[in-house]
């Protein structure tokens, strides 16, 4: 009987980048908030008579056969034996499961978007593996374990907490790190949920992106005592923490402006985080929609960014965007999912 899950890739609304170990508990009121959007990875698993693991990866339109035995210390972690496989097959590992699997992925977003699609289909493949496996599933075990995984794999300093929690809860999220600990806060409104869909724009620029490499230089300069950047992540952690409570307060217009104020101070963290390509997609845009706000996904330097808006210009941002060869993506903010 075959395993299917899907689960939201997220859109990040404030508070990227303090959700980076130990800055979050460094940082006064640090609190990332982002939503679980229709845009799904999706996991397949299914038994086959291979003496190994199938998989087949719907990004990369490619197959892959591993034998059983290919399952080893020094092919998992060393090298680079499974390709772009690695972080699947070190998921699988951690199950056992590397015979008679047949594993069909889709990580529900464009590569490079900044969305978060490879932690949105790595926690969804560690679910599917639990119910495969009639593993109890444990939410913050499995952020732990795909987390440490994926920055073993990444291998370009500390990887953020923020993009797994909206695969496997959906909703609109405020997230927290405390020492040796984390914890969400399920903020979703069907109110709430249809402001942000009417005043939000999501914008696929296509523009490569390295977020390892902006998160790392960030890292880097906030403990070397760089006071730009300690200065711009304080500001980030506040404006963040103000957002929270206009949600809680249903303060909503707010909540637009605070998004529009973090991407500014973001954009000054380092000077590749927005594209000079985006940079002038967005003051033309300005000119014509003077209360238009942006902010880079993710760590920036290209991918998706999000344009807050009056929700009577939705229609017409959209128009501007495709006439100016970037593509908008759809999406509808995810139900909370319930766990027993």
């Amino acid at each position: 009987m075959p395993v299917t899950k899907e689960g939201s890739v997220r859109v990040d609304l404030v508070g990227g980048t303090i959700d980076l170990e130990p800055i979050n508990l460094i940082l006064p009121n640090v609190v990332t908030l982002n939503v679980a959007t229709s845009l799904k990875a999706k996991v397949v698993l299914e038994e086959s008579s291979f003496d190994g693991v199938e998989i087949f990866s719907k990004d990369y339109d490619t197959s892959y056969k591993f034998n059983q035995s290919d399952f080893n210390q020094e092919n998992l972690y060393s090298g680079d034996f499974f390709k772009e496989m690695k972080f699947v097959c070190q998921i699988l590992d951690l199950f056992g499961a590397t015979k008679n699997l047949r594993v069909t992925l889709s990580s529900g977003a464009p590569a490079g978007s900044g969305l978060g699609g490879s932690s949105a289909m790595g926690v969804t493949l560690y679910s599917a593996l639990c119910d495969k496996f009639n593993k109890k599933f444990d939410i913050y075990e499995a952020v732990a374990k795909v987390k440490g995984t994926e920055g073993r794999i990444l291998n370009q300093g500390v990887p953020g907490y923020q993009d797994y929690f909206p695969a496997l809860t959906g909703g609109v999220l405020s997230i927290r790190g405390k020492a040796g600990e984390l914890e969400y806060e399920q903020l979703f409104t069907p109110e709430l949920k249809d402001f942000l869909e009417g005043h939000m724009t999501l914008v696929y620029s296509g523009l490569s992106r390295n977020s390892g490499i902006n998160n790392w230089e960030v890292y880097k300069a906030f403990f070397d005592k760089n006071e730009k950047i300690r200065s711009g992540m304080e500001k980030i952690a506040d404006i963040s923490y103000q957002t929270y409570l206009a949600i809680k307060n249903k303060n909503y217009d707010e909540v637009l402006e605070l998004i529009g104020q973090e991407g500014e101070v973001r954009k000054l963290l380092a000077p590749n985080i927005v594209p000079s390509e985006i940079e002038d997609i967005f003051n033309k845009l300005k000119t014509d929609f003077p209360a238009i706000g942006m902010k880079m996904c993710g760590a920036g330097g290209g991918g998706c960014f999000i344009l807050t808006h009056k929700s009577q210009d939705s229609d017409s941002i959209k128009k501007t965007i495709e006439q100016l060869g970037m593509r908008v993506l759809d999406f509808c903010i995810d139900h909370p999912i319930q766990y027993s």
